[in-house]
């Protein structure tokens, strides 16, 4: 920490989110004592008092860590040169940028529209569904694709969608991972684009059963539907593999692409399709534009994120570290708190602990805190807890976090004991 970031004051902090951002915000502060966070490194995040904690949190932005040094040199190099962009001549980062993505990207998606933000990413999908003509969107029951208008008419949570009502007209919802029930819908619907995630992870991170992403994508092809992935949160190693659709080799007409994407360093996100797909956006440049989108220095980052999870491995190390931490978590939880604990699951580095009731899940969250570790509940399962730890953790590291984990949840469970079964009443 540098002698600026000590001192920070926290309570002028919370001042100034009360009075200019939102008082909500600043009522939320005041439940984790108001901490501030001011400086991040690698595995770490340190608060206002210098306290440092594990960031198991981020809502899956960081599999590369904070302040990776390659990014940071990639960002800092294009912010001396050229960080923005006229958007009147040709700009080479974007292209080496579009080009890294798209050699990651499954088979047959080569063409890249940079955005800002996964919100982004899909209204940019939705508006390219429509210039095709498929104006009734499919989603389903569960699934998070942003806030933004469109993209909150996807995003099945009633919460988010009622103070905005009417919504983008013409949205379905069909249940995650019944194959079944989407063909039911497409078979009535014409002109469909389909948009789901390959693991739900706002709804708590829900793996589908086997065989789903491939049924979707025959019942798209057999109706003449749009099948649009959206990996903002599971693309680019964090499953274990580049992509969600990897898991089952299935290559999506459009693509969402962000957080990792940002390497944890500039916003920035994608929509990646096929050339066919992409044909409206080809050949009329300024159908769809944003003024920030695709510059020079995000683009930069982008580059750099995609060439260093290759370079340094980062996709089957999330594999590997993910497959035994969940083990350990699950062995570890069952042992100290099995009456608090439903189940622990997850693929790669996208881990969830769901517990018996949102009380619960609160509770472990603050006790983790006090332990040092930062994790998300999830947006649309507040019981669930996920845990995306960068891919870039070591083993101290490792093993300091299933410390934590293990205080925080003995102690939770000592404040939440396991009921009595009652006795019998003794007969005369």
């Amino acid at each position: 920490m540098t002698p600026e970031q000590r001192r920070v004051d926290p309570a002028a902090v919370a001042e100034g989110y009360r009075r200019h951002i939102s008082r909500g915000r600043a009522r939320l502060a005041e439940v984790t004592g108001g901490l501030v966070e001011v400086a991040s490194k690698g595995v770490h995040v340190w608060d206002a008092h210098g306290r440092r904690y594990i960031d198991c949190g981020g809502y899956g932005v960081f599999l590369l860590g904070h302040q990776h040094p390659k990014v940071v040199q990639a960002v800092g190099t294009q912010l001396r040169r050229h960080a923005l962009a006229t958007r009147i001549l040709l700009e080479p980062v974007a292209a080496r940028a579009a080009e890294a993505l798209a050699a990651v990207a499954p088979a047959g998606l080569e063409y890249v529209h940079f955005v800002n933000s996964g919100a982004e990413a899909t209204e940019a999908a939705i508006k390219l569904a429509r210039a095709h003509g498929k104006r009734h969107l499919v989603s389903t029951a569960g699934g998070y694709h942003g806030k933004t208008m469109g993209a909150l008419s996807l995003t099945a949570r009633e919460l988010y969608q009622a103070p905005f009502r009417p919504l983008v007209p013409d949205v379905q919802h069909v249940p995650y991972g019944e194959a079944a029930a989407l063909e039911q819908a497409l078979a009535a619907t014409p002109d469909a684009c389909v948009v789901l995630e390959p693991v739900q992870g706002e709804n708590g991170v829900v793996l589908p059963p086997s065989g789903y992403l491939t049924a979707v994508q025959r019942a798209c092809r057999s109706h003449g539907a749009l099948l649009v992935l959206d990996e903002v949160q599971t693309g680019l190693g964090r499953l274990g593999t580049w992509w969600g659709a990897d898991r089952e080799g299935i290559t999506p007409d459009v693509l969402l692409v962000g957080k990792n994407l940002s390497g944890g360093v500039i916003p920035v996100a994608a929509m990646v399709a096929t050339a066919e797909a992409y044909a409206p956006f080809s050949r009329d440049p300024f159908i769809h534009t944003s003024t920030f989108a695709g510059s020079p220095v995000a683009c930069a980052a982008a580059a750099a994120a995609v060439e260093t999870i290759a370079a340094e491995g980062l996709v089957e190390r999330a594999a590997r570290i993910g497959t035994r931490l969940r083990d350990d978590l699950s062995a570890m939880l069952h042992e100290v708190c099995p009456h608090l604990v439903r189940e622990v699951r997850g693929a790669g580095l996208l881990i969830a602990v769901e517990l018996v009731d949102e009380g619960v899940a609160g509770d472990l969250v603050m006790e983790l805190m006090d332990c040092g570790v930062l994790v998300n509940h999830s947006l649309n399962a507040h019981r669930v807890l996920r845990l995306t730890p960068p891919a870039v953790i070591g083993r101290n590291d490792t093993a300091a976090l299933l410390d934590a984990v293990h205080r925080a949840a003995t102690a939770v469970a000592a404040r939440h004991p396991e009921p009595q079964p009652q006795l019998a009443e003794r007969t005369a």
